[in-house]
């Protein structure tokens, strides 16, 4: 039985989480991708702690940042792609990292301070999503009015019946 889950854990275990588990980092391997990136679950507590390690680790390029609702009423979750530039590499080694929050309160760390790029990208997922990223320079509204109630991309999110267009003329 425990050769059997060896082997099923090999399977969605890439370098990186091997890399993660012999540093005695939390973590979750989620398998791969359809282009064989390694996707790894981390939780919103470790997630700076982690991101620091990827950083020393050599993911030195935030390529993006996204957030999407699992399901009405369910969690929300917070996606990055981080690429590792070398420039003596053929190919660019890639991770991907998700992180689920709970809608009542989805707070997740802010990279910001680590990867620069991670600002208009976590200020969109806020905007849209509601998940508000700690310690943020300037978490605020970035697509919507300021005044806009509610996050436009959560699952269950009642549409407005009218809109007030504001300086129209």
């Amino acid at each position: 039985m425990l050769n059997t889950y060896t082997n099923n854990i090999s399977k969605i275990q890439g370098r990186l989480s091997t890399w993660l588990a012999k540093h005695k980092l939390p973590h979750r391997p989620l398998g791969f991708d359809y282009q064989g990136v390694e996707i790894l679950q981390i939780r919103s507590e470790n997630w700076l702690s982690i991101a620091v390690a990827l950083y020393v680790y050599g993911f030195n390029h935030l390529r993006s940042q996204c957030a999407y609702d699992t399901a009405p009423g369910g969690l929300l979750a917070s996606v990055y792609h981080f690429t590792k530039i070398q420039d003596n590499a053929d190919q660019p080694e890639e991770i991907c990292i998700k992180i689920f929050v709970s809608r009542q309160n989805p707070r997740i760390p802010s990279v910001f301070w680590i990867w620069k790029t991670a600002d208009f990208q976590e200020r969109e997922s806020y905007d849209m999503s509601g998940i508000y990223y700690e310690n943020h320079p300037r978490i605020k509204r970035i697509l919507m009015p300021d005044t806009w109630i509610g996050w436009p991309l959560r699952k269950d999110y009642i549409v407005p019946d009218f809109y007030e267009l504001q300086d129209a003329y």
